[in-house]
Protein backbone atom coordinates (compact mmCIF):
# COMPACT_ATOMS: atom_id res chain seq x y z
CA UNK A 1 0.00 0.00 0.00
CA UNK A 2 1.33 3.58 -0.94
CA UNK A 3 1.67 6.62 1.30
CA UNK A 4 3.22 9.84 2.29
CA UNK A 5 6.29 9.10 5.22
CA UNK A 6 5.89 11.18 7.84
CA UNK A 7 8.49 12.69 11.02
CA UNK A 8 6.32 13.73 14.03
CA UNK A 9 9.03 16.44 15.53
CA UNK A 10 8.91 18.95 18.74
CA UNK A 11 10.48 22.03 17.84
CA UNK A 12 11.78 24.49 19.77
CA UNK A 13 13.27 22.08 22.17
CA UNK A 14 16.02 19.93 22.17
CA UNK A 15 14.08 16.90 24.39
CA UNK A 16 10.54 15.25 23.43
CA UNK A 17 7.69 15.87 24.83
CA UNK A 18 8.77 19.92 24.93
CA UNK A 19 7.97 22.92 22.52
CA UNK A 20 5.57 22.69 20.27
CA UNK A 21 4.55 19.13 18.01
CA UNK A 22 4.43 19.09 14.23
CA UNK A 23 3.79 16.70 11.59
CA UNK A 24 6.15 16.97 8.85
CA UNK A 25 5.07 15.12 5.57
CA UNK A 26 7.82 14.18 3.09
CA UNK A 27 6.38 14.21 -0.68
CA UNK A 28 3.01 15.38 -0.19
CA UNK A 29 2.79 17.65 -3.54
CA UNK A 30 -0.45 15.46 -4.61
CA UNK A 31 -1.48 15.34 -0.91
CA UNK A 32 -5.03 17.26 -1.48
CA UNK A 33 -5.50 20.07 0.78
CA UNK A 34 -8.76 18.47 2.09
CA UNK A 35 -6.20 15.60 3.43
CA UNK A 36 -3.66 17.97 4.52
CA UNK A 37 -6.37 19.45 6.55
CA UNK A 38 -7.81 16.47 7.94
CA UNK A 39 -4.60 15.65 9.13
CA UNK A 40 -4.00 18.65 11.57
CA UNK A 41 -7.35 17.56 12.79
CA UNK A 42 -6.45 13.88 13.57
CA UNK A 43 -3.41 15.06 15.31
CA UNK A 44 -4.71 18.12 17.47
CA UNK A 45 -1.81 20.19 16.73
CA UNK A 46 -1.53 23.77 15.75
CA UNK A 47 -0.45 23.00 12.43
CA UNK A 48 1.42 19.88 9.99
CA UNK A 49 3.83 20.74 7.37
CA UNK A 50 4.05 19.01 3.94
CA UNK A 51 7.39 19.12 2.07
CA UNK A 52 5.97 20.01 -1.70
CA UNK A 53 8.95 21.24 -3.30
CA UNK A 54 10.39 23.86 -5.37
CA UNK A 55 11.87 26.02 -8.03
CA UNK A 56 13.18 28.58 -6.31
CA UNK A 57 14.12 27.34 -3.27
CA UNK A 58 16.32 24.37 -2.17
CA UNK A 59 13.03 23.01 -0.19
CA UNK A 60 9.56 23.53 -0.16
CA UNK A 61 7.07 23.52 1.78
CA UNK A 62 3.48 24.64 3.31
CA UNK A 63 1.69 24.74 6.85
CA UNK A 64 -1.56 23.90 7.37
CA UNK A 65 -3.76 25.12 10.57
CA UNK A 66 -6.67 22.98 10.85
CA UNK A 67 -8.80 25.29 8.99
CA UNK A 68 -6.69 26.79 6.14
CA UNK A 69 -3.13 27.27 4.82
CA UNK A 70 -0.58 29.79 7.05
CA UNK A 71 1.90 31.17 5.08
CA UNK A 72 4.43 31.35 7.33
CA UNK A 73 4.98 29.80 10.44
CA UNK A 74 7.79 29.47 12.86
CA UNK A 75 7.82 25.69 14.59
CA UNK A 76 6.81 23.80 11.08
CA UNK A 77 9.74 25.58 9.70
CA UNK A 78 12.07 24.29 12.64
CA UNK A 79 10.22 20.78 12.64
CA UNK A 80 10.77 20.71 8.92
CA UNK A 81 14.05 21.10 8.45
CA UNK A 82 14.55 19.00 11.86
CA UNK A 83 13.11 16.18 9.84
CA UNK A 84 15.13 16.91 6.35
CA UNK A 85 18.66 16.71 8.60
CA UNK A 86 17.07 13.49 10.36
CA UNK A 87 16.37 11.94 6.64
CA UNK A 88 20.25 12.68 5.40
CA UNK A 89 18.48 15.04 3.18
CA UNK A 90 20.56 18.05 4.09
CA UNK A 91 24.24 17.05 4.75
CA UNK A 92 26.26 19.32 6.77
CA UNK A 93 30.44 20.56 6.04
CA UNK A 94 32.18 21.37 9.74
CA UNK A 95 29.08 21.74 11.22
CA UNK A 96 27.17 23.71 9.42
CA UNK A 97 24.75 23.66 6.37
CA UNK A 98 23.02 27.22 4.64
CA UNK A 99 20.08 26.53 2.47
CA UNK A 100 16.82 28.04 1.48
CA UNK A 101 12.98 26.88 2.03
CA UNK A 102 10.02 28.32 -0.03
CA UNK A 103 6.84 28.63 2.33
CA UNK A 104 3.49 29.84 1.16
CA UNK A 105 4.92 33.51 2.23
CA UNK A 106 8.16 33.39 0.15
CA UNK A 107 11.65 31.93 0.34
CA UNK A 108 13.54 31.85 3.76
CA UNK A 109 17.08 31.64 4.22
CA UNK A 110 18.17 28.79 6.72
CA UNK A 111 21.37 27.74 8.93
CA UNK A 112 22.35 24.94 10.84
CA UNK A 113 24.83 24.33 13.37
CA UNK A 114 25.62 20.86 15.36
CA UNK A 115 25.89 21.83 18.54
CA UNK A 116 26.60 18.07 20.16
CA UNK A 117 24.06 15.47 19.87
CA UNK A 118 21.09 18.59 18.83
CA UNK A 119 21.19 21.45 15.79
CA UNK A 120 20.57 24.90 16.16
CA UNK A 121 18.61 25.85 13.21
CA UNK A 122 17.74 29.34 12.25
CA UNK A 123 15.18 31.02 9.98
CA UNK A 124 15.57 34.35 8.88
CA UNK A 125 12.78 35.84 8.78
CA UNK A 126 11.39 38.66 6.65
CA UNK A 127 11.81 42.60 7.44
CA UNK A 128 8.77 43.39 9.66
CA UNK A 129 5.85 45.49 8.25
CA UNK A 130 4.64 47.59 11.07
CA UNK A 131 1.03 47.84 11.12
CA UNK A 132 -1.93 49.76 13.11
CA UNK A 133 -1.76 50.24 17.19
CA UNK A 134 -4.61 48.47 18.47
CA UNK A 135 -6.32 50.05 21.83
CA UNK A 136 -5.18 48.60 24.99
CA UNK A 137 -9.00 48.10 26.16
CA UNK A 138 -10.11 46.68 22.80
CA UNK A 139 -7.28 43.67 23.58
CA UNK A 140 -7.74 43.38 27.80
CA UNK A 141 -11.50 42.81 26.79
CA UNK A 142 -10.60 40.07 25.28
CA UNK A 143 -8.62 38.58 27.81
CA UNK A 144 -10.22 39.27 30.65
CA UNK A 145 -7.92 42.07 31.41
CA UNK A 146 -7.81 45.53 32.36
CA UNK A 147 -6.27 48.09 30.06
CA UNK A 148 -3.50 48.73 32.61
CA UNK A 149 -2.19 45.41 32.45
CA UNK A 150 -0.84 46.20 28.71
CA UNK A 151 2.47 48.51 28.77
CA UNK A 152 2.46 50.20 25.72
CA UNK A 153 0.12 50.04 22.44
CA UNK A 154 -0.90 46.77 20.98
CA UNK A 155 0.43 46.69 17.37
CA UNK A 156 -0.02 44.61 14.56
CA UNK A 157 3.01 42.98 13.36
CA UNK A 158 4.15 40.62 10.19
CA UNK A 159 7.19 39.18 9.86
CA UNK A 160 5.68 36.64 7.63
CA UNK A 161 2.52 36.53 9.37
CA UNK A 162 0.73 38.84 11.34
CA UNK A 163 0.24 39.52 14.81
CA UNK A 164 -0.74 41.81 17.33
CA UNK A 165 1.87 42.54 19.36
CA UNK A 166 0.70 42.89 23.21
CA UNK A 167 3.04 43.65 26.14
CA UNK A 168 1.51 42.78 29.75
CA UNK A 169 2.87 44.27 32.81
CA UNK A 170 3.60 40.93 34.67
CA UNK A 171 3.06 37.36 34.39
CA UNK A 172 0.45 37.43 36.93
CA UNK A 173 -1.63 39.29 34.30
CA UNK A 174 -0.45 37.06 32.10
CA UNK A 175 -1.90 34.41 34.28
CA UNK A 176 -5.10 35.56 34.46
CA UNK A 177 -5.85 36.22 30.76
CA UNK A 178 -8.41 33.52 29.64
CA UNK A 179 -9.52 33.76 26.11
CA UNK A 180 -13.37 35.24 25.59
CA UNK A 181 -13.95 33.71 21.92
CA UNK A 182 -16.69 36.40 20.71
CA UNK A 183 -14.61 39.21 21.29
CA UNK A 184 -11.91 37.77 19.12
CA UNK A 185 -13.83 36.76 16.57
CA UNK A 186 -14.56 40.70 16.96
CA UNK A 187 -11.19 41.68 16.34
CA UNK A 188 -10.36 39.33 13.79
CA UNK A 189 -13.38 41.01 11.78
CA UNK A 190 -12.36 44.16 12.32
CA UNK A 191 -8.76 43.84 11.48
CA UNK A 192 -8.59 40.72 9.54
CA UNK A 193 -9.89 42.98 6.08
CA UNK A 194 -6.94 45.18 6.55
CA UNK A 195 -4.65 42.89 7.61
CA UNK A 196 -5.68 39.93 5.58
CA UNK A 197 -4.30 36.33 7.80
CA UNK A 198 -3.94 38.33 11.07
CA UNK A 199 -3.87 35.62 13.80
CA UNK A 200 -4.40 36.34 17.72
CA UNK A 201 -2.73 38.87 19.71
CA UNK A 202 0.63 37.72 20.88
CA UNK A 203 0.69 38.27 25.09
CA UNK A 204 4.21 38.79 26.24
CA UNK A 205 6.17 39.41 29.21
CA UNK A 206 9.66 40.82 29.87
CA UNK A 207 11.59 38.66 31.74
CA UNK A 208 11.90 34.67 31.23
CA UNK A 209 10.42 31.62 33.36
CA UNK A 210 13.84 30.36 33.93
CA UNK A 211 16.97 32.08 34.23
CA UNK A 212 17.97 31.75 30.93
CA UNK A 213 14.82 33.34 29.19
CA UNK A 214 14.38 37.07 28.68
CA UNK A 215 10.83 36.63 27.55
CA UNK A 216 8.03 34.74 28.24
CA UNK A 217 4.84 34.69 25.77
CA UNK A 218 1.40 32.94 25.53
CA UNK A 219 -1.14 32.48 22.43
CA UNK A 220 -4.45 31.59 23.36
CA UNK A 221 -6.39 29.84 19.92
CA UNK A 222 -10.16 29.66 19.34
CA UNK A 223 -12.19 26.64 17.96
CA UNK A 224 -11.38 24.24 15.77
CA UNK A 225 -7.73 25.33 17.34
CA UNK A 226 -6.09 23.65 20.41
CA UNK A 227 -6.79 25.89 23.62
CA UNK A 228 -3.38 27.36 23.53
CA UNK A 229 -0.09 26.88 21.30
CA UNK A 230 2.95 25.88 23.27
CA UNK A 231 5.18 27.69 21.07
CA UNK A 232 5.30 30.03 18.57
CA UNK A 233 7.96 30.54 16.42
CA UNK A 234 6.57 33.71 13.85
CA UNK A 235 4.72 35.49 16.52
CA UNK A 236 8.13 35.40 18.07
CA UNK A 237 9.94 37.48 15.35
CA UNK A 238 7.41 39.56 15.21
CA UNK A 239 8.00 40.23 19.06
CA UNK A 240 11.10 40.59 18.98
CA UNK A 241 11.08 43.51 16.07
CA UNK A 242 8.71 45.12 18.05
CA UNK A 243 10.38 44.54 21.22
CA UNK A 244 13.54 45.86 19.47
CA UNK A 245 11.62 49.17 17.76
CA UNK A 246 10.18 50.15 20.55
CA UNK A 247 13.29 50.26 23.03
CA UNK A 248 11.64 47.72 25.60
CA UNK A 249 15.28 45.24 25.02
CA UNK A 250 18.67 46.44 25.28
CA UNK A 251 20.16 44.63 22.82
CA UNK A 252 18.71 42.92 19.88
CA UNK A 253 19.86 39.32 21.06
CA UNK A 254 17.71 37.56 23.59
CA UNK A 255 16.52 34.04 24.10
CA UNK A 256 12.50 33.98 24.30
CA UNK A 257 10.49 31.06 26.38
CA UNK A 258 6.72 29.89 25.88
CA UNK A 259 4.94 26.59 27.07
CA UNK A 260 6.50 25.83 30.47
CA UNK A 261 2.61 26.67 31.99
CA UNK A 262 1.69 23.65 29.43
CA UNK A 263 4.30 21.27 30.80
CA UNK A 264 5.71 21.81 26.88
CA UNK A 265 8.76 24.19 28.13
CA UNK A 266 10.11 25.53 24.56
CA UNK A 267 12.87 28.08 24.00
CA UNK A 268 13.86 30.23 20.64
CA UNK A 269 17.27 32.20 19.81
CA UNK A 270 16.37 35.89 18.34
CA UNK A 271 18.20 38.34 16.69
CA UNK A 272 16.88 41.36 15.26
CA UNK A 273 18.91 42.29 12.57
CA UNK A 274 19.36 46.23 11.65
CA UNK A 275 18.89 49.50 13.94
CA UNK A 276 15.67 49.84 15.68
CA UNK A 277 14.23 52.08 12.92
CA UNK A 278 15.54 49.97 10.19
CA UNK A 279 15.32 46.53 11.19
CA UNK A 280 15.77 44.28 8.19
CA UNK A 281 14.73 40.90 8.86
CA UNK A 282 14.71 38.30 12.33
CA UNK A 283 16.69 35.20 12.91
CA UNK A 284 14.73 32.92 15.17
CA UNK A 285 16.11 29.77 15.98
CA UNK A 286 15.98 26.87 18.17
CA UNK A 287 16.02 23.02 17.91
CA UNK A 288 14.42 20.01 17.00
CA UNK A 289 13.48 16.59 18.08
CA UNK A 290 11.91 13.58 16.17
CA UNK A 291 9.78 11.56 18.22
CA UNK A 292 7.97 9.57 15.72
CA UNK A 293 8.34 8.12 12.38
CA UNK A 294 5.54 6.37 10.13
CA UNK A 295 3.96 6.22 6.62
CA UNK A 296 0.29 8.44 5.99
CA UNK A 297 -1.93 6.84 4.37
CA UNK A 298 -5.12 8.88 4.07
Amino acid sequence: MSGYAFDWVDAFTDRAFGGNGCVVVHGAQDLPVRDRLALVRETSLSECAYLVGSDVADFGARYYLADREILMAGHPTIATVASLLNRGMVVLQDGKANFTLEVGAGVLPIAVTAQGECFRITMTQPAPVFGECCDPAEIAGIYGLQADDIIGPPQVVSTGTPFCITVLRDKGALRRAVLDVDNFRAFVARYGAVYPGVLEPFLVTLGGETAKGDSFSRLLLAPPHRAEDPFTGSATGCMGAYLWHHGLIETPEFVAEQGHWMGRPGHGYVEVLGPRDAISGVNVGGSGVVLMQGMLRP
